[in-house]
């Protein structure tokens, strides 16, 4: 896969992505967009009528936002979030089963003067970061699954086996569509994956980690990351998205002060910076 180069509040990022229908659907329901200063994945649900053009409807109004010319803002993100689930409604308005989308993905802002990400959140597909060959989950899941595991009702350990696991308990065009955010530095060196959950299913952390670490550049790494999906069974759509914080960033190791814990993304301002946590 080809890679985009884009310079975003002084920050150069790389980045690539694939998307892959898998080995057993005929329809890809995944959606990606790549466009400084915004990175986003969807996943699509309500099968062959509307699961596609929902993840659709989810990128399109998250692209309308995308302004190349500078960073993105806490008030743009909620605006095509918004957008998105007006529009996932629409879909379902005219199918017999309803849809919906999960969404998920990182846009470039500025936090107190410096570059950071906003990661945001809705369903199941997931945002991990990359750092110094340490794998990290940064989205929690808004699943059954990872509700019985919040509750100690089940072990991690057990999760692969939980016979729900696909169910999920927030989506775009859904009752509950709150995003939860979370701020995190533009630190040179890392990099950041998106994906959906038929990537994830299909793969141990450990074998994402090593991917990451080992496949060279973001080409590279997401045609790795879907090759090995699709091994290891491709049961649903495979999707992913790599951004590295090549220069402009802050160096490895710096000093990073913690704030408040996740909070929703339509209760933010961006003057009200303390709303949001900011990870290390």
């Amino acid at each position: 896969m080809s890679e985009q180069i884009s310079t975003v509040a002084g920050v150069e990022l790389v980045w690539a992505s694939a998307t892959d229908p898998g080995q057993v659907r005929s329809v890809n329901e995944d959606s990606v967009l790549g466009s400084a200063p915004i990175f986003v994945v969807a996943d699509g649900m309500g099968g062959h009528e509307a699961g596609d053009r929902a993840s659709a409807a989810v990128i399109g109004a998250f692209a309308r936002q995308v302004d190349a010319s500078g960073p993105a803002t806490i008030e743009m993100i909620r605006q095509a979030l918004q957008d998105a689930d007006d529009a996932v409604k629409v879909v379902g308005e005219g199918t017999r089963r309803g849809a919906g989308s999960t969404v998920t993905g990182a846009a470039v802002v500025e936090h107190r003067g410096a570059p950071h990400w906003l990661v945001f959140n809705v369903g199941d597909s997931r945002v991990y970061r990359h750092t110094g060959g340490t794998l990290e989950q940064i989205t929690v899941d808004h699943s059954l699954m990872q509700e019985m595991i919040d509750a100690h009702e089940l072990d991690p350990r057990d999760a692969a086996d939980f016979p729900d696991g696909n169910v999920i308990t927030r989506a775009m065009g859904t009752d509950d569509a709150t995003a939860d955010s979370w701020l995190i530095p533009l630190i040179c060196g890392d990099r950041l994956l998106m994906c959906s959950d038929g990537l994830y299913r299909e793969l141990a952390d450990e074998s994402i980690r090593a991917a990451l670490t080992l496949a060279g550049p973001p080409g590279s790494a997401v045609d790795t990351l879907v090759r090995l999906a699709n091994q290891s069974g491709g049961h649903d759509n495979v999707t992913a998205l790599v951004v590295d914080v090549r220069t402009g960033g802050l160096a490895a190791g710096a000093d990073i002060e913690n704030t408040n814990s996740v909070r929703p993304l339509w209760a933010m301002t961006d003057d009200d910076e303390s709303t949001l946590e900011v990870r290390r």
